[in-house]
């Protein structure tokens, strides 16, 4: 049994096909004691290369196959393995895994590939036996002795002579096999290759025939090609002259875009000034609507004062019936301070009247200025719209004309020479939310829309107050 639980690589090989003489085993006692470690030592020659796998193992003498192993010790692998001098190595068994009889067994070097590689003279584990005998010999029997020791060492040099020169011709003999082992793999791989060769000329041949073929198809599609290259050079020509005009339209264009940068220019100006000018008419519009407070409080003040010289004016006629009768001059008085109240209460009347005029006037100016805000509002809208579309960074805001002087009863006495300033905000012209100027403007665009709603259909523009007008104008849409 051996040490670890890793099954050594064996295999079937026979005897025959073995090669013993790459590895040889040293200092092989003829018997080892049971109960004891034994140590292998073996030398490997150039003729092998020691790999990871290689193994030592214990076989009982008569062994067919590798497989047939009693123990084995994994070999280690040599310090310098690419020496090209022999290597002296040692592999210790332990006693536990050793054999228990006393049979004959032998090491042999097993590599990875499970080919034997080296064997080792046979050997027992048994006993040490008493062999001291105590001999009496003569001197003749002496001198003999000596020259028979003197002529076996002598023969004993000489087989070891033979013996090296063996092994010098077993080791050149391994080199020849090795080298006739290499020519007969190379004869295998060139038979392995002209056969491959023979299959590959197969297939080209039949790849020739199929390339033919297909050459005579590419030739029709070639000529395919070249009428197609022959139309697209045509229309190539073609699209050149309308690139060419294109181009040309490009530049009409640019110039187009740079006459419509100025005039938005010039409208952003434009919407600057509106702006001021709807500032300062907002302001008048404030001021006209406390005179219109005040002169209502004056109306209802001479309304009141008409009230009372007619109470007056009954409580005098009732006090003066009387005096009528007996003294004529006091009545004379009473006439004229009644000519008088007469008189006050038609000029009452005229302002009266006068008053009612100016506030009809002045309902019809502001119903005209709103109709005249909204359509500059609509207008000015769409004049953003083209605006954005050449992405201008300012935000027109809708002007409202001033109201003409002529067109209140008594003048506007705010109208005169206007002094502009610079305005540094912008204001919703619907709710009078202020933006300022460094604010985006396309955040100031958001807002303004929020207060419109546009028809789907055509485009018109309605406030959001107006919801009741858009919905029927949607309604009159879907009637059509």
């Amino acid at each position: 049994m051996d040490e670890t639980s890793d099954e050594p690589p064996t295999s079937a090989v026979l005897l025959d096909n073995c090669h013993f003489s790459q590895v040889i085993f040293n200092n092989v006692d003829k018997f080892y004691v049971p109960g004891g470690d034994v140590t292998c030592y073996y030398t490997l020659t150039q003729n092998i290369i020691p790999r990871g796998k290689d193994w030592v193992g214990i076989f009982r003498v008569g062994w067919k196959t590798t497989r047939e192993y009693y123990t084995f010790m994994w070999a280690p692998l040599p310090s310098d393995a690419r020496s090209d001098t022999p290597v002296q190595q040692q592999i210790q068994f332990k006693a536990y895994y050793l054999p228990k009889d006393d049979e004959y067994y032998q090491f042999c070097y097993v590599d990875q590939d499970g080919v034997v590689r080296g064997a080792s003279v046979p050997f027992q584990f048994r006993a040490e036996t008493e062999d001291d005998i105590l001999v009496v010999t003569t001197q003749g029997e002496v001198e003999e002795i000596e020259l028979r020791n003197k002529n076996l060492r002598k023969e004993n040099e000489e087989l070891k002579a033979s013996c090296a020169s063996l092994k010098k011709q077993n080791i050149g003999l391994q080199k020849e096999l090795n080298k006739m082992q290499e020519l007969q793999n190379s004869l295998e791989s060139l038979r392995s290759n002209t056969v491959k060769l023979e299959l590959e000329l197969t297939s080209l041949k039949k790849e020739n025939k199929q390339i033919k073929e297909l050459d005579d198809c590419r030739e029709a599609e070639l000529h395919q090609l070249k009428e197609q290259i022959q139309n697209v050079t045509s229309d190539k020509e073609r699209l050149e002259t309308r690139l060419k005009t294109a181009l040309d339209h490009m530049d009409q264009l640019q110039s187009q875009v740079l006459n419509y940068e100025k005039e938005v220019e010039n409208l952003s100006l434009m919407d600057r000034d509106k702006t001021e000018q709807l500032e300062s008419l907002k302001e008048e519009n404030r001021q006209l609507r406390a005179i219109g407070t005040q002169q209502k409080e004056e109306t209802k003040e001479l309304e009141r004062c008409v009230e009372y010289l007619k109470g007056s004016k009954a409580e005098l006629l009732l006090c003066l019936s009387p005096c009528l009768q007996n003294e004529p001059s006091i009545c004379g008085g009473a006439a004229r301070e009644m000519q008088q109240n007469h008189d006050l209460m038609k000029e009452l009347e005229e302002q009266k009247r006068l008053f009612q005029i100016l506030q009809a006037k002045k309902n019809e100016a502001n119903e005209e200025n709103q109709k005249r805000r909204e359509d500059e509002l609509l207008r000015h809208l769409l004049q953003a719209e083209e605006v954005s579309s050449f992405s201008v960074a300012s935000q027109a805001r809708a002007p409202i004309p001033s109201p003409e002087v002529g067109s209140l009863l008594f003048g506007n006495p705010y109208c005169g020479e206007i002094i502009w300033h610079s305005v540094s905000i912008r204001k919703c012209p619907m709710c009078d939310e202020v933006f300022p100027e460094d604010s985006e403007t396309s955040q100031y665009e958001a807002h303004v829309q929020s207060h419109l709603l546009k028809c789907p259909v055509c485009s018109k523009i309605f406030e959001k107050s107006n919801k009741q007008v858009f919905n029927d104008h949607i309604f009159c849409h879907s009637l059509e």
